[in-house]
């Protein structure tokens, strides 16, 4: 997924969820933070940043946040801190997964009983539905979601193991939107109910994949699996 009219920025405040002050060109500008996710750990005031202009000139903000730079001892990685494309990314990236072959019919946002699932897929015979989940939040080379709590995320993990009763196949697909990160493990620590349903979907057959990212400030591509840790 390309982004178009990149900029650099220097973070300096997140007022709320939606918007940040940040210097760019030595003046301060509000701009859309595309994450209502804490992401505490990654807009720490001074920190590069990279922004997005956009080309509507009817919008209240000109620019959307979607990555940062974070420190890591003597690393450097870059994130991509934007919400809205792991599912993008994801449906671009199924055909050539192996999990479905090249003719699979791949549908974005399907509602199943009283959730909206992020693919659904049918290939052949088969019935599929996945889950995405962008993950940003990385501890010394272990990533861990979600980084708040997240009843819906915990409604969606039931449901979709309520889907394998009726036949259909069941992925959640935790897209790691950066490089250098070694395993994924659910963040009980900060919900212990979700870590939990995602052990019992595990146990009935839902499938939990994890993949890392290519990440350039104007791009990001999922690229390999890495380890998850569900246990």
């Amino acid at each position: 997924m390309k982004y178009k009219k990149i900029i650099e920025g220097i973070f300096l405040e997140r007022p709320n969820r939606f918007i940040a002050k940040v210097q760019i060109n030595g003046s301060v500008e509000t701009v859309h933070v595309k994450n209502t996710g804490r992401c505490k750990e990654l807009l720490v005031k001074g920190c590069r940043i990279y922004l997005e202009e956009s080309d509507n000139p009817d919008r209240k903000t000109k620019y959307d946040l979607i990555a940062v730079e974070k420190k890591r001892g003597d690393e450097t990685l870059l994130i991509n801190m934007d919400s809205q494309i792991p599912n993008a990314c994801a449906a671009e990236w199924l055909k050539e997964s192996g999990l479905f072959s090249e003719n699979a019919v791949i549908r974005r946002e399907v509602k199943y009983g009283n959730s909206r699932f992020d693919i659904y897929v049918e290939d052949g015979a088969v019935r599929a539905f996945v889950e995405v989940k962008g993950v940003t939040l990385e501890k010394e080379g272990v990533v861990l979601f979600p980084d708040a709590p997240t009843e819906r995320g915990v409604k969606h993990i039931r449901e979709l193991a309520e889907c394998l009763k009726e036949g259909y196949r069941a992925y959640i697909l935790f897209v790691i939107q950066m490089k250098g990160v070694a395993v994924f493990r659910p963040n009980a620590e900060t919900h212990a109910e979700f870590a939990a349903a995602l052990r019992e979907a595990e146990k009935a057959g839902v499938k939990i994949l994890a993949v890392d990212c290519k990440v350039t400030p104007d791009s990001i591509v999922i690229d390999e699996y890495i380890k998850t840790e569900i246990e």
